[in-house]
């Protein structure tokens, strides 16, 4: 018989608060690098997004993401608005808290993701498109992911693939998304010249919230205060203190000028890749899996971007997209049972097959959420129109045209 374990249940409440400050965190991070004009439209944009997919959480999200499974695709509704869905546990997901507060752990979860997007259309979307396609985005893709990976039945699941705290479903979603933004919604007025950000120090507070809240992201996904969620509060410092020297140390031999915001940007690379992993890896592995994040994220940003010319803003596909991919990978290579006897083990430990199948789900949810995103949003244009008008639309920061001088930490 479960039982509430008031241990768990306050780290889960402690954990859940800290998944909501990443949503703030993102709005100051995004918001310090775009022009002065569009800071509180980013802000905004950030914000709604606790309120409205919040609600949709509330009435189906949460149901059709974890309710009862169907065909191993989706949850249902028999859990729409929380029927059923109270102070006792429910084992086959957190057997130690109540069932109300794992919910609401989740929607944390559902609420930054499509914010996370909102970093490839920056300062070029009309805020009425926008809440159209969050809504209908969180419902038709995030929420069935969702359910693929983490709901009891879910195929990804039932096939083996693991994933922590959301490399899959928050990061490789997002991106995915966010890089068939950038192809429907085309470039920025006047791109590729750029103007440096409004507000540094804006981005690097927002930063430090990502970075602080994503304890909770990471360590809260053991959805208890043991052991576990112990080493994934190591791994995920160590993976974002590895990707952030990274990042600059490539800026300093590249510029030879270590910036501030590459420092910034390569951190939460670092927490990214680190995200589906960190449950499952070494503190030592985290530092591999972090320096590999920051060089991966620093070449699609500072190169591949350029080479392909599409035109991600503030790189969520650069960050999260290559970062989600790459943290997918890494589990494969370096997950061992030692630190989390549910998991699998890696190549690096000899279990081959986990790099397989995380390839599979890697390349599964990537095409999922891009094809999806991509036709959401060309029927919202197609309705409303995607683009705000010219006359709102101006540029903002690319972190391939920077200036130089608003960045350096070092001459």
């Amino acid at each position: 018989m479960a039982s509430i374990d008031t241990g768990d249940t306050a780290w889960m409440l402690v954990s859940t608060a800290l998944v909501l400050l990443m949503t703030p965190g993102l709005a100051f991070f995004y918001g310090g690098l775009v022009r002065r004009k569009n800071v509180l439209s980013i802000m905004m944009q950030c914000f709604i997004l606790i309120g409205v997919i919040s609600i949709q959480w509330v009435l189906v999200g949460y149901s059709l993401a974890f309710g009862p499974d169907h065909g191993g695709v989706i949850g249902g509704l028999s859990w729409a608005g929380l029927s059923g869905v109270g102070a006792a546990p429910n084992p086959d997901y957190a057997a130690t808290i109540p069932q109300l507060l794992f919910m609401l752990f989740q929607m944390m979860f559902a609420v930054i993701t499509p914010a996370l997007i909102v970093g490839a259309f920056a300062e070029r979307m009309k805020f009425s498109a926008f809440l159209v396609f969050s809504l209908a985005w969180a419902t038709i893709v995030y929420d069935p992911m969702a359910h693929w990976v983490w709901g009891v039945g879910g195929i990804l699941r039932e096939l083996g693939a693991l994933d922590f705290a959301g490399g899959t479903v928050v990061h490789i979603n997002a991106g995915a998304a966010a890089l068939a933004t950038a192809l429907v919604i085309g470039k920025r007025k006047g791109y590729p010249d750029t103007s440096p950000p409004h507000n540094l120090p804006f981005a690097i507070l927002g930063a430090a919230l990502l970075w602080f809240g994503w304890f909770g992201f990471n360590a809260g996904s053991a959805l208890s205060s043991g052991a576990l969620a112990a080493s994934a509060f190591a791994s995920t410092h160590m993976a974002a203190a590895a990707a952030g020297v990274t990042w600059a140390a490539l800026d300093w031999i590249r510029t030879r000028r270590p910036t501030a915001l590459g420092l910034m940007s390569g951190a939460v690379a670092g927490l990214v890749a680190i995200t589906p992993a960190s449950g499952y890896v070494t503190p030592l592995a985290a530092i591999s899996i972090g320096a590999l994040a920051g060089l991966a994220c620093y070449g699609s940003v500072m190169f591949m971007k350029g080479k392909l010319g599409y035109d991600d803003s503030l790189d969520a596909f650069g960050v999260h997209g290559i970062g989600g991919m790459l943290g997918a990978l890494c589990t494969g290579l370096w997950a061992t049972t030692a630190i989390n006897p549910a998991g699998a083990n890696g190549l690096f430990h000899g279990g081959a097959k986990l790099l397989l199948l995380q390839f599979i789900a890697l390349v599964g949810c990537f095409a999922y959420s891009f094809i999806l995103s991509y036709g959401l949003l060309k029927l919202i244009d197609n309705v409303i129109g995607l683009r705000v008008s010219a006359d709102n639309e101006s540029i903002g920061l690319d972190l391939t045209q920077h200036s130089e001088s608003a960045y350096t930490v070092v001459g």
